[in-house]
């Protein structure tokens, strides 16, 4: 396994997986604010292997959703390298892009607003088959049977709309139509989090056994620890355009070694913690128009210095595979 080096102050290098999946490297995403530009992302790096879950976590705002649409290719200001499968898709446009689609389905937040309201639930789950060439009808019925079963729904339930179903099953109905063309990766945005919670465990289990029984790549992008620790592999956070700290998901939890992450988990209730007196998040996340200079968490953290004012941290690894953009990594702790 060989590890790129990272770029200083630009965000995590995460460890590559034998056979990577998706490489995205210095992904950066500019939008204007009254006509003044500014980076919503600001070179981040991912790497995810095949059949390996990626958890994405941090504050509302910080841009976690802006990745995900920028590597499914539907944000047109965002710039840098992904790769997948080996081969480079950041500049593919129109026809290019329909085999990388192919290969790459999303689930999004709202469940009911992703979906057409004049649509019925089997019109919706043929769309993709039928928007990547698939013009027989009888492979497109069969396939969306398969879809129905696979997800729990019932086969009475696809000739419904949208506004007849409840959220959970018409999250099952965006989760069908995201596989029905047997993608290699899932893109997974807040999924569960407008959701009931025991209807969460129920999705969760589905996506679980999807990605066992295909052994599906997820990018899994919550604010939710307690979920991205159930379901992933790795876990990668992110705060205001950049990650912060990448590591297996165990590590991560029982040895943070940012002080961002330390404080996101000193706020989950009832999580035991071994580290130190690390107090709840507080304050406001910066605007990303205006943020910080040097390191972008430092107005909120409680060992900044003057370097962090002055100076954006080098990544570091703390361990192996474990690694954090900070002057006074914690991990010791």
């Amino acid at each position: 396994m060989s590890d790129p080096t990272p770029r200083p102050g630009t965000g995590i290098t995460t460890p590559r997986p034998e056979k990577p999946l998706l490489q995205v490297r210095d992904l950066r995403v500019r939008y204007r604010n009254a006509g003044r530009p500014f980076e919503a992302v600001a070179g981040v790096d991912l790497t995810v292997g095949v059949g390996e879950t990626l958890g994405l976590v941090g504050e509302s705002g910080c841009g976690k959703s802006t990745v995900a649409r920028a590597v499914a290719r539907l944000e047109d200001n965002a710039s840098g390298s992904i790769v997948f499968d080996g081969q480079e898709v950041s500049r593919h446009r129109g026809r290019a892009l329909k085999p990388y689609r192919r290969r790459v389905g999303m689930v999004f937040q709202d469940p009911i607003a992703s979906l057409n309201p004049r649509r019925t639930v089997r019109d919706i789950i043929a769309t993709p088959l039928i928007l990547t060439g698939e013009r027989e009808a009888g492979v497109v019925d069969e396939r969306v049977r398969e879809l129905a079963d696979m997800v729990g729904l019932h086969r009475t339930m696809l000739e419904r709309r949208p506004h007849e179903m409840s959220g959970g099953q018409c999250q099952r109905v965006s989760i069908a139509r995201a596989l029905a063309c047997l993608p290699d990766l899932l893109l997974c945005d807040e999924v569960v989090s407008a959701l009931d919670v025991s209807i969460q465990a129920q999705v969760l289990n589905l996506l679980m056994d999807i990605r066992e029984g295909q052994r599906l790549a997820m990018l899994f992008i919550s604010h939710d620890l307690a979920v991205v620790r159930q379901l992933s592999d790795r876990v990668a956070v992110m705060y205001l355009g950049t990650l912060c700290e990448d590591a297996p998901v165990d590590e991560l939890f029982e040895r943070p070694a940012h002080p961002y992450t330390r404080a996101l988990l000193a706020s989950v209730p009832g999580q035991s913690h071994r580290r130190g007196d690390q107090a709840p998040l507080s304050g406001d996340l910066p605007s990303p128009v205006t943020p910080p200079s040097g390191c972008r968490f430092r107005t909120r953290c409680p060992l900044a210095q003057r370097v962090c004012a002055t100076q954006a941290p080098d990544v570091v690894e703390v361990r192996p595979g474990h690694r954090v953009a900070c002057h006074f990594p914690t991990a010791d702790v």
